[in-house]
């Protein structure tokens, strides 16, 4: 079962709302849970005592102890995520991207980002944020500092979105091309954009499946997967 971009903050209680109901039924259910970023609207550092985002990672040790394997993937929001929370949470921590086997068929996952190639500026601003470097700067900085950084960035981001066109803002049909080439797969399941769908497409005489996650904005979004194969699904709330 894979979900991403839930964008979690306590001004969304209804998101939470749905994710504590999913994470205390239909997730406990599955063989594994991939989260493949974005599951918080921004993360500071593992430090950060918000209440709001505890009893989100209360939820995910709820699945990890009912013996489901839950694993993470760093989304552009909350790619401060350590080994803290995943000794909080349970979770296994992924590289972004990263090839499982599903069912025998290789499938390359990702958040989705690294792809959105056409955002120059934006590739310039999350190759420094990966870098362990800066993050380490960032975490010697009290968390009052933290917060106010992120809000401002966050707020940066919103209005830099909005005069982007739906091209540029979306991932590079070469990169994801070049992507499944290196990997040697033929299908790519990913998040960040918003554009839930699935996209099928011929890749060097080959069919080629590229499957999208949604938000959680209006409704929960998810893709299930078992011996028959797959579904992306909204989930109403």
């Amino acid at each position: 079962m894979f979900i991403s971009d839930l964008h979690l903050e306590a001004d969304r209680p209804d998101i939470g709302e749905q994710f504590l109901a999913f994470a205390a039924g239909e997730a406990r259910e599955a063989e594994a849970l991939y989260i493949l970023g974005d599951l918080f609207e921004s993360w500071v550092g593992d430090d950060d005592p918000n209440p709001h985002y505890g009893a989100m990672k209360d939820a995910i040790r709820g699945v990890s102890d009912a013996g489901v394997p839950v694993y993470f993937m760093h989304g552009n929001r909350d790619f401060m995520i350590g080994h803290g929370f995943a000794a909080e949470t349970g979770v296994r921590i992924l590289e972004d991207p990263t090839v499982v086997d599903l069912y025998g068929e290789s499938v390359l996952l990702s958040h989705g980002d690294a792809w959105c190639t056409d955002d120059v500026e934006y590739q310039h601003v999350r190759a420094m944020t990966r870098n362990p470097q800066w993050q380490a700067a960032m975490l010697e900085k009290p968390l009052e500092v933290r917060l106010a950084i992120a809000a401002g960035a966050r707020t940066e981001s919103q209005a830099r979105t909005a005069t982007l066109s739906e091209d540029i803002a979306d991932v590079n049909p070469g990169a994801i091309r070049d992507a499944m080439r290196e990997h040697g797969v033929r299908t790519i399941l990913h998040g960040h954009t918003h554009r839930p769908a699935v996209h099928r497409f011929d890749l060097d005489g080959d069919d080629a499946t590229r499957i999208v996650l949604g938000d959680w904005y209006d409704q929960g979004s998810v893709v299930r997967w078992d011996a028959g194969g797959y579904s992306l699904d909204e989930m109403p709330r």
